[in-house]
């Protein structure tokens, strides 16, 4: 069955990109599952990181329905993962869905890729129209959240905002355990996946490539393992 991961933050900066990517590489290769990651994002980071180009100008085209979404989607160097490219077309999506009037619409183009075992969806920050259609489509969100205060508020908003309609998961994200702030975030929110601060994450971004691949005994790609691990927990409760 089709289950459906949405990485969102009302904030950016907060490693969304990072965990979309890793979480789409961790349900390919270590749970063995046909996966998309879906870069919803304009800025195309995820596309950026996982393919050679953008999707030429059409990923808004996906949802007038001028392309398929199975027509765009592209192989990956990584086995059993697909990539559903961004690009700058993006930017005037949530004008369009507005105009469109359809708040289904991309529950609708997900139901058009019922192949894929797993789907990851790396979504733009804020709360805009895409993130209304989002929440309705998503099995679970996971919510990267940095020990700051200004990301700690952004996380509250989103909770009040969501009112319970989809399951979240949040993840603190870029951690420094040296930090006094960061050790306190953890201690207050136990229970909450931890992903650190590593140069070897950055330099997997950097590569272009995931951090299992990238960096394979590295403290982070167990980290986000056991993430992946939390996910799957939660897909199958």
């Amino acid at each position: 069955m089709t289950r459906t991961v949405a990485v969102y933050s009302l904030k950016g900066g907060v490693g969304k990109t990072t965990l979309a990517v890793n979480l789409a590489w961790c349900a390919a290769a270590r749970s063995a599952r046909r996966t998309l990651l879906w870069d919803l994002d304009p800025q195309a980071a995820a596309t950026f990181i996982l393919s050679d180009g953008a999707a030429g100008d059409r990923a808004r085209a996906v949802f007038t329905r001028d392309v398929a979404p199975d027509r765009l989607a592209v192989p990956t160097a990584h086995d059993r993962l697909r990539l559903l490219p961004a690009d700058a077309s993006l930017r005037g999506l949530d004008r369009l869905l507005h105009d469109l009037n359809k708040k289904k619409r991309l529950n609708k183009l997900l139901g058009a890729l019922a192949d894929q075992d797993r789907i990851i969806l790396d979504c733009p920050p804020g709360l805009t129209e895409i993130t209304d259609q989002v929440m309705r489509a998503a099995d679970l969100v996971v919510v990267p959240v940095v020990p700051s205060a200004l990301a700690q508020r952004a996380y509250q908003e989103v909770l009040r905002e969501l009112d319970g309609r989809v399951p979240l998961l949040p993840v603190h994200s870029m951690v420094d355990g040296r930090r006094r702030l960061h050790a306190d975030a953890l201690a207050a929110q136990p229970d909450w996946p931890v992903i650190p601060m590593a140069s070897a994450v950055e330099a997997g971004t950097a590569a272009r490539l995931p951090l299992g691949v990238a960096a394979p005994r590295s403290a982070a790609t167990r980290a986000f393992d056991q993430l992946w691990q939390a996910v799957e927990r939660r897909l199958a409760a």
